[in-house]
């Protein structure tokens, strides 16, 4: 006892003096070169020796990482559209020169990646450092052998982007954040602090700390813990040793409206020294898969998810924190509260970031395994590289309590044969074996592995794009816990409306390459939302879905993918003999370059499908919301149907002040329609009823002519960290100030102050316009403008925006 508490007094003073490992930020001042495949097309030789201490790089670019040199551009029409139209196949070349203190003689130097695209090798003064293919997991390497305190220090990182590599645009580059971690020889491994909850109520938990050493073994050293709430000093309890058990009363659990975390401080010492400090946060909750459902601390919780790839819109894949941050407001905002990442490990501040916010997370590990899907893809790397990616995967991310299961796959090809299966208990073992907390699963795609037994080995079963089989899967397995792992598909363009209406799954399409945005249309293995709400309330053991997508994103735009489109998509004959001389015109050229499957567009704008699902996602949420707008000019006195989406249960609808009758959500409906609506310019207005009582408006107006612009940012005050974003949205109007629909005008934005202008969007999946350049057409009456603040320097970030015959508008943001 009295060694115990001497060792508490002793860590104490360990952590008032600062006695810790050493973490500095690695991003800046890199110097970077593209060789091989170049974005204007040409070729570019790679010189040898540019891992050497003494390669010149003068002539290189002068950057921050994280960098995604694809997102750059050229858009390239000769380019697939699968992948984005974008140039990011080639080798890059990043150097640093850095210095060590002579201090730093006998201590361990690792320098960690959070991720890098793809195929990495470094090199540290001409030494070979390590190489981790995977663009998608982190990784680190032990550098104490090449580096040279007290002198000029040079790393090399070379990485490789192979072409037909992917399903959609993974971008290139340095693209997450990098580290220098230096340490004493007795230090805590890396990712190696585990905490786990076994034992949760709200009278108290039991919190489980395992500890893993580098450089001396448990019994030669004292470990010590103490608990704090997140962002506090008050230590709540402490405990001791390599594998150890506190309890904490009356916990604040992590929950989905309560996202309540701690932090456990672990300090190693040795001969009464402290050696190391790792801080690790972590949320007290238990979760439970059943086939009744999940259960969130002893809740049942609806799993009401989205898939999302790891890319920004127009900033790419390089990492920004605050965009990550603005794409989970904007799915909690429909009723979101959860995310699988479709089809890779995230960047770990997303998961920092579901863990404050209070969002769900399956994290996935692969697209493929064995079988490949492209050329060039994971199924080449699978056999060497599986495991330690899998263990990376999961070591990193597991005391994140937003995290709920692992994945090890999705529509791998292997599961058509059950001679395969023995595949999916070895991945599971290896996610065990990290983490047992936790179950593991994968996406089933099609009806023979949704029933065939294959996806039924995992601890819990997703299947994609069967809701016409859930009640069979019951049948058959009727104690495995099952969800939508990926459902709809459904495709339409923010603001796009094509007429006839057709309920046809493949007749949305009737213009320049858009999808209308009545929300009857998906790609041909999906279908609209109204088809998953059905089958989930028939079948309510169904744990909930993940929709094909939150965002949109760059690549897949289905249905005009692999740079080719089916003509049969267009039901009117005419549009259709169009398009077919266009597509002959264009050859190969076809525009599309990002996807139509997005809740919001590219830039989180919401399309219609935002209020359907918001309608069913929050359905306490008093909404009405009316599509289309009301601006057919073309159409008076045609047939313009109109929809509701609202979460009353009742609603009627006015044209003008004239009623055009009530309508009554039937069962399985989620909509409500006036399919017979003459279009007459002027107002609607739709007043929906829950329980018989007013329970939500909203009206729709024709708008005047295009006037002005309007400019509105989402923060009026930004850090001048050089990382934080301010969001600015570019509105064409009336002189009422109403968003005229339809608009194109091409607006030209100019930035004064201590600011610059990451990227400029528009939600257009056609648009070729780089996302860097200062001019870009609205689409359908909005814009978006990525304001970055530059580091060190504060101050008024002043934006124009001009366009011919509207009136201009500045904007004000200060950085500070």
């Amino acid at each position: 006892m009295i060694k115990n508490k001497l060792i508490l007094l002793i860590l104490g003073a360990a952590l008032s003096q600062g006695y810790a490992r050493e973490t500095i930020d690695f991003n800046e001042n890199w110097q970077f070169a593209r060789f091989g495949p170049m974005p204007n097309g040409s070729h570019q030789e790679e010189p040898e020796g540019l891992y050497e201490i003494n390669a010149d790089d003068s002539g290189w670019r002068t950057l921050n990482v994280p960098h995604d040199w694809g997102i750059e551009g050229p858009f390239r029409k000769d380019l697939p559209n699968r992948t984005g139209k974008l140039p990011w196949p080639g080798i890059g070349w990043y150097r640093k020169t850095f210095e060590l203190p002579a201090a730093d003689e006998n201590k361990r130097v690792f320098i960690e990646f959070d991720g890098a695209m793809s195929g990495t090798t470094v090199w540290v003064n001409g030494g070979w450092a390590g190489e981790w293919p995977y663009g998608y997991t982190s990784f680190r390497f032990d550098i104490t052998p090449h580096v040279r305190p007290g002198q000029k220090n040079v790393v090399a990182v070379r990485l490789n982007n192979l072409d037909d590599s992917s399903r959609w645009y993974p971008g290139g580059g340095i693209y997450r954040n990098v580290r220098l971690v230096k340490t004493d020889p007795v230090h805590v491994d890396q990712w190696g602090v585990f905490v786990s909850t076994p034992e949760v109520s709200e009278k108290k938990a039991t919190i489980r700390i395992e500890t893993e050493l580098k450089g001396a073994a448990p019994d030669e050293v004292d470990i010590c813990h103490e608990i704090r709430e997140l962002n506090s000093d008050k230590v709540l309890e402490k405990g001791k040793g390599a594998f150890c058990s506190i309890r904490l009363k009356k916990p604040k659990l992590w929950s989905l409206e309560t996202p309540n975390l701690y932090q456990v401080t672990t300090t190693v010492f040795k001969d009464k020294k402290a050696v190391d400090t790792v801080v690790s946060t972590f949320g007290i909750r238990s979760i439970e898969f059943t086939a009744q459902g999940f259960f969130l601390n002893g809740k049942k919780t609806r799993i009401n998810g989205v898939c999302q790839h790891s890319d920004l819109g127009p900033l790419g894949m390089a990492v920004n924190r605050r965009a990550m941050e603005r794409q989970l407001e904007t799915l909690k905002s429909f009723g979101c509260n959860a995310i699988r990442t479709a089809h890779n490990p995230p960047d770990p501040s997303w998961l920092e970031l579901c863990d404050r916010m209070g969002v769900l997370v399956v994290v996935e590990s692969f697209d493929v395994w064995r079988m490949e899907k492209t050329v060039n893809d994971y199924a080449h790397l699978f056999g060497a590289w599986h495991e330690r990616d899998i263990r990376a995967m999961v070591r990193r991310d597991r005391n994140h309590p937003s995290v709920i299961m692992w994945s090890t796959g999705n529509e791998v090809r292997e599961a058509r044969r059950m001679e395969d299966v023995s595949m999916v208990t070895h991945l599971a073992d290896i996610v065990r074996d990290e983490d047992a907390t936790r179950p593991s699963t994968f996406g089933c795609a099609g009806a023979v592995a949704a029933t065939n037994g294959f996806g039924a080995v995992s601890d819990v079963m997703g299947i994609n794009y069967k809701p016409e089989l859930y009640g069979n899967i019951r049948k058959r397995f009727p104690n495995l816990p099952f969800y939508a792992s990926e459902t709809t598909s459904s495709i339409s363009s923010r603001g796009e409306y094509f007429f006839p209406v057709s309920e046809s799954q493949n007749e949305g399409n009737g213009g320049w390459f858009q999808v209308s945005d009545y929300g009857l249309y998906a790609s041909r293995n999906g279908y609209p939302a109204d088809t998953e709400f059905k089958s989930q309330d028939e079948h309510p053991y169904v744990m909930g879905e993940f929709v094909w997508t939150g965002y949109d994103y760059i690549g897949e735009p289905t249905p005009y993918n692999k740079d080719k489109t089916n003509l049969l998509n267009y039901p009117d004959p005419v549009v259709r003999e169009r398009v077919k001389k266009e597509m002959a015109a264009l050859g190969k050229e076809i525009p599309p370059r990002s996807s139509y499957f997005g809740i919001v567009d590219l830039c989180g704008f919401p399309k219609d499908r935002y209020y359907l699902y918001q309608s069913r996602w929050m359905p306490e949420k008093p909404m009405a919301h009316i599509l289309p707008h009301w601006n057919w000019a073309e159409r008076i006195g045609q047939v313009t149907p109109v929809h509701v989406y609202t979460s009353g249960d009742e609603a009627e609808l006015f044209l003008n002040g004239m009623s055009l009758g009530r309508r009554v959500k039937g069962p399985y409906e989620y909509r409500l329609r006036w399919d017979d609506v003459v279009y007459a310019p002027g107002e609607l207005k739709v007043v929906a009823y829950k329980n018989g009582k007013p329970w939500a408006e909203e009206t729709v107006q024709t708008t005047g002519a295009a006037e002005q612009l309007l400019l509105d940012a989402d923060r009026g005050t930004i850090a001048a960290d050089g990382q934080d974003l301010a969001f600015v949205t570019v509105r064409v109007a009336d002189a009422d100030g109403m968003t005229v629909p339809r608009t194109k005008n091409r607006v030209k934005y100019t930035i004064s102050g201590p600011g610059e202008i990451a990227a400029v969007g528009n939600g257009d999946p056609t648009d070729l316009t780089t996302f860097s350049s200062k001019e870009r057409k609205v689409f359908n009456g909005k814009a978006l403008v990525f304001i970055r603040s530059v580091k060190g320097q504060s101050g008024t970030i002043e934006l124009l925006a001009e366009s011919d015959g509207l009136a201009a508008k500045r904007i004000s943001i200060k950085a500070k």
